[in-house]
């Protein structure tokens, strides 16, 4: 009885060791497989951020394909046209200001710049806009880098007439015989809009202190920045730099650290009548700009990357600062 009893019981033991032992040991090897699957995605995911850290300087975008681009933004540059036509709509109509700018033409140098005679006096008949296009600018010198008037008449026109401003603003607005040219330049690619090509900046004399930035590539628009500068200035703040304008000095974020060098720049505001002077370091080097119909614009050279925006200082008629943009709390210091 006792060995029948032992012999019942001893494989019934040993089956239950066995249990025992698998109940274990299966939980011990799936927490090894997922200790292992861990290590492995952890290992992965360092292996990952490496690549990434190491690539980051080395990936460089192919270029983008333009003319898709531009297709696909002219809605959106509508869109914003149409705010700025809607915001003027409550302007109250005065005389158009004027530009006038200061810079060497185009060049690999250092851009020395040379001080030009400040432009006080009402406009003329003979710098009027004519019926059949734009009025000249008030200098020779603020058509920069070899651009000939009626080159940056084209231009004008092509860039008014391809981005609608008369239908989004205005029928004025859309007209190149309401505007002065005030500045033409040269604008350089990047990798947000690839290919050099020309800047034509125009102050329209209905809206008054409209203004618009032209960016045209051979020979069509490839954008526009619109602006209104009228009434801005006071005598708590005599100086008003032109927020919207930073295309002129900057180029595009992606390409942060890498411009492409040299770099055509230009600064542009609005003064107040009790201002005498204004002062412009950019890069390292110091321009004096032009004071026209209650503009003021200053252009140069760029030879090195910069971090830190154009400072602009202005002078009253005795030679005392009344503007420091570095004290200017509106005013970004630090390019983005």
């Amino acid at each position: 009885m006792n060995d029948e009893a032992h012999g019942a019981h001893g494989p019934r033991k040993a089956h239950q060791a066995h249990e025992t032992r698998t109940a274990h040991d299966g939980p011990t090897a799936r927490d090894a497989r997922d200790a292992q699957s861990a290590y492995e995605e952890r290992h992965f995911e360092e292996l990952v951020r490496k690549l990434m850290t190491d690539d980051a300087y080395t990936i460089h975008p192919s270029p983008a394909p333009y003319p898709a681009i531009r297709r696909r933004g002219v809605a959106e540059r509508r869109r914003r046209v149409a705010a700025v036509g809607a915001a003027l709509a409550a302007i109250v109509t005065v005389p158009a200001a004027a530009y006038a700018v200061v810079g060497g033409n185009g060049g690999g140098g250092a851009d020395t710049a040379t001080p030009m005679s400040s432009v006080s006096a009402p406009q003329s008949a003979s710098a009027a806009a004519s019926a059949s296009g734009p009025a000249r600018p008030a200098t020779d010198g603020q058509l920069l880098d070899g651009i000939t008037f009626d080159e940056a008449t084209k231009a004008l026109q092509e860039c008014l007439t391809a981005e609608h401003v008369a239908r989004v603003v205005g029928k004025d607005a859309g007209k190149a015989e309401n505007y002065r040219i005030i500045l033409a330049a040269k604008s350089t690619g990047d990798s947000n809009s690839p290919g050099d090509g020309v800047h034509v900046v125009g102050v329209a004399q209905r809206p008054a202190g409209f203004r618009v930035i032209c960016d045209v590539k051979d020979g069509v628009s490839a954008g526009i920045s619109t602006s209104t500068q009228d009434g801005l200035t006071s005598a708590a703040r005599p100086v008003v730099p032109d927020d919207n304008a930073g295309g002129l000095y900057r180029q595009s974020l992606i390409d942060k650290g890498r411009w492409k060098l040299p770099y055509r720049w230009a600064s542009i505001g609005t003064v107040d009548p009790s201002v005498a002077e204004v002062t412009v370091s950019y890069g390292g080097s110091d321009a004096t700009a032009a004071l026209d119909h209650g503009w003021f614009v200053a252009a140069g050279i760029l030879n090195q990357q910069v971090t830190r925006a154009p400072h602009i200082k202005g002078f009253d008629a005795a030679g005392k600062q009344v503007y420091d943009s570095d004290t200017d709390r509106t005013y970004d210091k630090t390019l983005p």
